[in-house]
């Protein structure tokens, strides 16, 4: 999947990507690489009620939020998927998103305690395995991205509700009884 841009309306700027992909290994963080287990999110949504949407991980550029409903979160059995609405004065994240200069994503998180597994892989080079994240604070689009698997690009909106129906039909449906009744709530 794609890091994307995902136009619902012609008032609207939405993008929408994977920020986490199960059981991929990270980039060189240093003196390790990770990855994450699907157990790792056991819980981490109901935990985490104020998630951002942020460009680059950098707080003065906030995209979106959970509790405003500008962003959307969806687990599926790979990954953890998002949706943002951006603001007008983001055309220019927006941009580079259609135009493929930001192509990744990225999350930021803390590990809950005893969550984290550490190993050495064939090479005896050190890999933590994150069994469960304590909270998840933001998703973000990317320049350089820890982990190459991940996405974000631009489509439109009824392409993303065929491909999310086809690859998890299950996750698709909760994640729309969810937004109905968030909009029931606020509209």
């Amino acid at each position: 999947m794609q890091l994307e841009v995902r136009a619902m309306d012609a008032e609207k700027l939405t993008i929408g990507g994977r920020a986490i992909v199960f059981n991929s290994m990270s980039e060189n963080l240093g003196w390790f690489r990770e990855i994450i287990k699907p157990e790792a999110m056991n819980g981490v949504l109901e935990r985490s009620t104020d998630v951002v949407a942020l460009f680059n991980h950098d707080v003065n550029m906030i995209l979106g939020r959970t509790t405003s409903s500008t962003l959307r979160l969806l687990l599926t059995d790979d990954g953890l998927d998002y949706e943002v609405d951006l603001p007008e004065t983001r055309k220019d994240v927006y941009e580079s998103i259609a135009r493929g200069d930001v192509r990744q994503s990225s999350f930021g998180f803390t590990i809950a305690p005893k969550g984290e597994e550490w190993e050495q892989d064939e090479e005896g080079k050190n890999v933590r395995n994150i069994t469960q994240i304590q909270r998840l604070y933001d998703v973000s689009p990317v320049t350089y991205p820890a982990y190459g698997d991940t996405s974000v690009a631009k489509r439109s909106f009824e392409e993303w509700v065929e491909a999310s129906k086809e690859e998890n039909h299950e996750a698709f449906h909760a994640w729309l009884d969810r937004e109905e009744r968030i909009r029931e709530m606020f509209f």
